[in-house]
């Protein structure tokens, strides 16, 4: 922008050292603009009426030449005066004539000189005028120029390159991870709804860089919980493993099987933690594949089984229907939410059935303390454990009902949690072939 303006000052002083140039030029042509035309017949028409009439030069007053004039002796004294009353104090002379561009004459008798006639207009009053008024104009004109190109380089500054700089500042700002310094919105400005864009997408970018703040705070807490869930039934496994060991040793086999049961649980609690957070890598991966077929509804049934090692689960007769669904995932599904229920419940599990327009409606619940109603739309989210999980003695990942949700979705088919005052009941939506 400094550049435009020294452009401005530059051509502010070339147009004036032009209109400067003119005034001189024409002053130079008025110098040399000789006495014509009306002049010269004015002149010898007053140099012959004073001639003929030079012993009385007041008769001159009955004619009307049109014209301020002076007519002088050889001494230059003024004999007879045409002058207007504003020029009645100026002192006449030939050499004065000259010096001021008066048109003068002689006026001669043969060849004796009686004196001179001078005329105190030259003729050039309207040019002057002309060119006065052409210069005072141009001036004017070139003031009024530089005015609006002043004001309108101030409004290119206002409303281009200012919010031009301001976004550009505002992108290396971003750039630099500021994202909590706010674009203020100037909708005047061609670059108004540019600057609204570039403020959301700050918001949106902060939203962002939030986000991945807590979901990275909560691998951290699932990477320790892990580790300490992980811990627990191994060291389980190790303490009866040496147990089982000193009783061989000793003879003592009677709670073999006791021992061993207790070893399976305990594997199989590593199992679903492993499984979970291998399903949920290769859900981030996009490698979680799922192949649905038809199948056979009474399937579920047996999934059921499959998981209900309490003996806690009651359920309603299966519609005969055939369903499309993967089955080692829908046994996952099953899996997790049975475990779920055991873990945070512990109750006797209902489930029961019923057609829905194009899906098998499986409601699985129990009969627990629920889940709080502002936490009930979080419970199927990755990491998500509850509000009280740390204050509470129950282990988990917080991967079981996010990699439930997730296997349905993939399945056509939904998952929707209900938290009523009897417990927490989970609907599965199941595809109908």
């Amino acid at each position: 922008m400094k550049n435009y303006y020294k452009t401005v000052l530059v051509l502010g002083i070339l147009y004036f050292l032009a209109v400067i140039g003119l005034a001189a030029f024409s002053a130079q042509d008025e110098n040399a603009y000789s006495v014509r035309g009306e002049q010269i017949l004015l002149l010898n028409d007053i140099v012959k009426d004073a001639g003929d009439n030079w012993g009385n030069l007041y008769v001159l007053k009955d004619n009307d030449y049109g014209v301020d004039f002076a007519i002088l002796n050889t001494e230059d004294t003024v004999l007879f005066s045409g002058l207007k009353d504003d020029n009645a104090g100026e002192t006449l002379s030939v050499p004065a004539a000259i010096k001021k561009g008066y048109p003068y004459t002689y006026i001669t008798k043969g060849d004796i000189i009686l004196g001179s006639v001078i005329l105190r207009e030259d003729g050039l009053g309207n040019l002057r005028s002309i060119r006065n008024g052409m210069i005072i104009g141009l001036t004017v004109f070139g003031v009024f120029l530089i005015i609006i190109a002043c004001l309108y380089g101030k409004h290119i500054r206002k409303n281009i390159i200012d919010p031009f700089d301001n976004m550009k500042n505002f992108a290396g700002r971003i750039a630099e991870g500021k994202l909590d310094e706010v674009l203020v919105m100037d909708k005047n400005n061609m670059f108004g709804s540019f600057t609204e864009s570039f403020d959301i997408m700050r918001e949106e970018l902060e939203a962002s860089k939030k986000r991945e703040i807590a979901l990275q705070r909560r691998e951290r807490e699932l990477v320790a919980s892990l580790s300490h869930d992980l811990k627990t039934p191994i060291t389980g496994i190790k303490v009866t493993t040496e147990l089982l060991r000193a009783k061989l040793a000793a003879g003592k086999t009677d709670d073999m099987d006791e021992k061993l049961d207790n070893i399976y649980k305990k594997t199989e609690q590593i199992d679903v933690l492993v499984s979970d957070l291998f399903s949920s890598t290769l859900d981030d991966l996009g490698e979680f594949k799922v192949v649905c077929a038809d199948e056979p509804a009474k399937v579920l049934g047996e999934l059921i089984k499959k998981y209900d090692d309490r003996s806690k689960v009651s359920s309603t007769d299966i519609p005969d229907v055939l369903i499309r669904i993967d089955t080692k995932r829908m046994s996952q599904v099953i899996g997790n939410i049975i475990s779920n229920s055991y873990k945070y419940a512990g109750t006797a599990i209902d489930v029961s059935y019923k057609i829905e327009e194009e899906f098998l409606e499986m409601t699985i619940g129990d009969h627990g303390p629920g889940v709080p109603e502002d936490e009930l739309s979080l419970i199927a989210n990755k990491f998500y454990r509850g509000k009280d999980w740390k204050d509470g003695k129950q282990e988990g990942s917080g991967l079981g009902l996010y990699i439930a949700k997730t296997l349905m979705e993939k399945m056509d088919g939904e998952l929707l949690p209900e938290s009523k005052g009897d417990g927490l009941s989970i609907t599965l939506l199941i595809p109908l072939s």
